[in-house]
């Protein structure tokens, strides 16, 4: 078989594809088209647990102290379950987008040609 015999490599079917998923190819799109609102509420999340702590003029002092302990310690030790919570919520919010994504772009697969979301682009 010479190389003018295949496909292009946009148009080969991917490899462990369901037989009666139409026959995606490479350019068939996996995910849908993004919002970004979900999005930009993580990357503030992160944000947040990444940045207030990396600003110690804002909790260098001893008052209050807490079980002995002056608030410089605490607060840092503080930020450690915050910045854990911080991060599932954003962990969620990509999630559960990337999950809307591509079930549009399943329905769109299985409405269609199979040629996946705008124009069988890849997104």
């Amino acid at each position: 078989m010479s190389h003018r015999d295949r496909p292009e490599p946009e148009q080969r079917p991917v490899p462990g594809a369901p037989p009666d998923a139409g026959q995606p190819t490479r350019n068939t799109a996996t995910r849908g088209p993004a919002r970004r609102g979900k999005y930009v509420m993580a990357g503030i999340l992160l944000s947040a647990a990444i940045l207030l702590p990396l600003l110690p003029q804002t909790y260098s002092f001893n008052a209050p102290a807490l079980g002995g302990m002056p608030f410089f310690y605490w607060y840092q030790l503080l930020w450690v379950p915050i910045s854990a919570a911080l991060s599932g919520v954003a962990y969620w919010l990509v999630n559960t987008e990337d999950l809307r994504r591509r079930a549009v772009a399943r329905e769109a697969g299985t409405a269609g040609s199979g040629d996946g979301v705008d124009g069988g682009e890849r997104p």
